[in-house]
């Protein structure tokens, strides 16, 4: 008889007991960006480290060049081995003086009638969502004295500032730490009562293009209306990037875009999501996104492209008559699908020197380049953890694609072969990344009782 009540009974019991883990944990400034929280940081991983050692895991800390990653293994010879990936680094708490409380100084707090949210850096990204997990272990292993499949537990502390010595760490240390697939609880559910498995990640291209007419800034009184203004042939060229549809017009583009299935657009018309409620809490009322296709399409399953900057000549105060020697823009691209990255790349910079005048010339930087992610539909996987949310939500658990990129599931895959599953329990009002960052308490407590469903259903 499955131990999966007594599971979810002690979970219930200890939600007390769970916040104040989590809440120790967020104590801690693990800010990875600066280096005068290296020791925080180094605390953080520590912190945890012992944590998973009195379960009954062997943890260490493993040093990088940067700070170090937390690696942890329970082992169940003949059953299924997943790979469990989060970061207990967080983000800057500026402006400090937007925040209602001390970022580190958890506070549970009650926001609307029922609603109780516990407020810190790191709550929700990622030190409560990491711990949803552990937590669920931890009440698995006192009920059953086991867990359902083998677990290995990977946990960095530079998600925050770019995962740079990730790669490596994770290429390093391959046979280590492969396993039948991964694990990601870094991402969202669509709403407080609807579970989320995000099933596709958009890929990324990011371009810095620098046009270059004369040989220095001009006098535009004495050279205009004949020499080539870089300012003017960049804004040509944005603008020619997208037609009246919003379709991007560089060439070959949209090779290896995928159509979702039937069923899976059904699924998404039927989160009836729109431009109001999307839109709206951004202070914006209509979509500029491809002619014919439904919203979470334009956002999710499509890609895009965004001018992220855009600069030259003189912008400071006052005037000043100069026609400018050089112009510059950043532009990136959302991928999707099968699209190339490096094929992305290379009809960019076509597209862009097929539209330069006599006299101009074009330089171009790469700065990233990752491609999409796709979990396969059949993945047995999937299905399990969308009936273990299902079950655990009352709510059928959707299947939607991420418009973001996640790179380190992108690392498992090229160098561990693994596909990845990312469950998360965070919401659109969490304010990641922003002061007064807090995490739903319902969201913490099911995300628990929602991986305790998944272990013993992959196990199964």
């Amino acid at each position: 008889m499955s131990k999966l009540p007594a599971v979810l009974s002690r979970l219930d019991a200890d939600l007390e007991g769970s916040l104040a883990r989590l809440s120790s944990w967020l104590e801690i400034p693990s800010i990875s960006t600066d280096s005068a929280y290296a020791a925080e940081s180094r605390r953080a991983a520590e912190w945890l480290r012992v944590d998973l050692e009195s379960l009954g895991f062997k943890a260490s800390l493993r040093e990088t060049p940067g700070h170090p990653v937390v690696v942890a293994h329970r082992p169940k010879p003949g059953a299924p081995h997943v790979l469990f990936y989060g970061h207990y680094d967080v983000q800057p708490v500026d402006p400090l003086n937007l925040w209602d409380t001390e970022p580190f100084k958890p506070m549970v707090k009650e926001i609307a009638p029922g609603r109780k949210v516990i407020v810190a850096r790191g709550a929700c990204d990622d030190k409560g969502q990491v711990m949803t997990f552990v937590e669920a272990l931890r009440a698995t292993l006192a009920e059953t004295g086991d867990l359902p499949v083998g677990v290995t537990i990977l946990v960095e502390g530079e998600e925050e500032s770019g995962s740079v010595n990730l790669p490596a760490f994770v290429r390093e240390n391959a046979e280590e730490l492969k396993a039948d697939f991964a694990l990601v609880c870094d991402t969202g559910m669509w709403d407080r009562e609807t579970p989320a498995i995000t099933a596709s990640l958009r890929g990324m291209v990011y371009q810095e293009v620098t046009i270059t007419c004369a040989d220095r800034d001009l006098h535009s009184g004495l050279f205009g209306g004949a020499a080539a203004n870089p300012v003017h042939v960049l804004s040509r060229i944005v603008a020619a990037l997208h037609d009246e549809t919003g379709r991007i017009m560089i060439p070959g583009f949209y090779d290896g875009v995928l159509e979702p299935s039937p069923e899976q657009k059904a699924e998404w018309q039927a989160l009836d999501l729109t431009e109001e409620e999307f839109l709206g809490q951004i202070g914006l009322k209509h979509s500029i996104g491809e002619k014919g296709r439904l919203l979470i399409e334009q956002i999710q399953s499509r890609p895009t492209c965004d001018v992220n900057g855009i600069w030259g000549g003189y912008t400071g105060e006052g005037s000043k008559t100069v026609i400018a020697a050089k112009a510059s823009a950043k532009i990136s691209f959302r991928l999707v699908g099968k699209q190339d990255p490096d094929k992305i790349a290379a009809a960019f910079h076509a597209f862009v020197r097929e539209r330069l005048p006599a006299d101009a010339t074009a330089e171009f930087i790469g700065h990233s380049g990752s491609p999409a992610i796709v979990v396969p539909a059949d993945l047995p996987a999937l299905t399990k953890a969308r009936a273990a949310l299902t079950e655990e939500w009352g709510r059928k658990a959707v299947s939607i694609g991420s418009g973001g990129s996640v790179p380190v599931v992108g690392d498992f895959k090229r160098l561990l072969g693994m596909d990845t599953l990312l469950v998360g329990f965070g919401l659109d009002d969490d304010r990641l990344h922003s002061p007064n960052e807090k995490y739903d308490l319902s969201s913490f407590h099911k995300g628990q009782r929602s991986w305790a469903r998944i272990l013993q259903a992959l196990g199964s």
